[in-house]
């Protein structure tokens, strides 16, 4: 049985210089396009399923946790039930099939994905339940990546994109154990900004229904409770993103360095668009989280464009 770091691709640093000289920062992309499944998640979802007491895993997701999962549950033998929005991105949903779960769509103006992983739950009592991201094993997989954050150089901001928060939780538990000093910034959805109402309310605040964002790996009602106590005490603040900025950031990304990403992967650049003026000069690291967008919308922000 391999281990997590056996299993995992070591994330790509790219140094790009127009993007750099637009934004008049020190900029390096931290990307996760390459890693396996195409984002961030094979980190939490191999260390979820490596560590699990069961053989059968099961989980809601929009669509990269659930194939990441499927991915580490086919390689570590065991089974996956993945349940996701009948509205994900349909390359998603056939890459959570193509690696042997079973995936069971839902209309969430009937049901939510939580209620029906309830009913998953009552079926096989024995499974294991995984949380995309609020999750002990999800949180120490995702601080693989704050571990090479920190030992690849002395960045003074770290952006990060968020939805439920295992990503930005297990960057900034990686940064603390190396005694990295980065200022940790979160981004986020304008239309799904329940983070920043969280820190600025210094209580966990929900959304009061997923958000219809075009950044669906962060179409997410809350923060997982577990992520909010780590976002509370290590985050410096979290950017909210409107939709035109992250398209504009999904743009860049393919003009400026040649580079597909999705959405949700290119709010942190979404944010930086904000807040550039404000860390003028400083080495900054803009992690990207995944690249697994659907044609039809990558089509379509580059259509705009013309």
């Amino acid at each position: 049985m391999k281990s997590l770091r056996d299993a995992i691709r070591p994330t790509t640093f790219l140094q790009p210089e127009a993007l750099s000289e637009r934004l008049g920062i020190n900029l390096t992309i931290a990307t996760e396009t390459f890693q396996r499944t195409g984002s961030f998640k094979f980190r939490a979802a191999y260390n979820t399923a490596l560590n699990a007491d069961s053989s059968h895993l099961l989980t809601a997701s929009s669509g990269n946790f659930g194939q990441a999962l499927a991915l580490a549950c086919k390689l570590l033998g065991k089974r996956c039930h993945v349940v996701m929005p009948e509205t994900s991105a349909q390359v998603k949903i056939d890459a959570v099939r193509s690696h042997g779960a079973e995936v069971v769509l839902i209309d969430v103006s009937k049901i939510g994905r939580e209620e029906r992983v309830d009913q998953l739950v009552s079926e096989f009592p024995e499974a294991y339940r995984a949380s995309a991201y609020d999750d002990d094993h999800v949180i120490e997989g995702n601080s693989t990546l704050g571990d090479e954050i920190a030992a690849r150089s002395d960045f003074e901001a770290v952006v990060v994109p968020v939805g439920g928060g295992g990503l930005i939780s297990g960057i900034s538990k990686g940064l603390c154990r190396a005694g990295h000093r980065a200022e940790l910034i979160g981004a986020e959805p304008l239309l799904g900004n329940d983070a920043a109402r969280s820190l600025a309310a210094g209580e966990l605040v929900r959304n009061e229904e997923e958000p219809k964002t075009i950044a669906d790996g962060a179409r997410t009602v809350s923060l997982g409770k577990k992520n909010w106590e780590i976002v509370r005490n290590g985050v410096s603040r979290i950017v909210e993103v409107p939709e035109e900025r992250i398209k504009k950031a999904v743009l860049r990304y393919f003009l400026d360095v040649n580079l597909k990403v999705e959405p949700t992967g290119a709010l942190s650049l979404g944010a930086l668009f904000d807040i550039a003026p404000a860390i003028k000069g400083r080495k900054v690291c803009c992690v990207v989280s995944g690249g697994n967008v659907d044609p039809a919308i990558y089509a379509g922000i580059l259509q705009e464009s013309v």
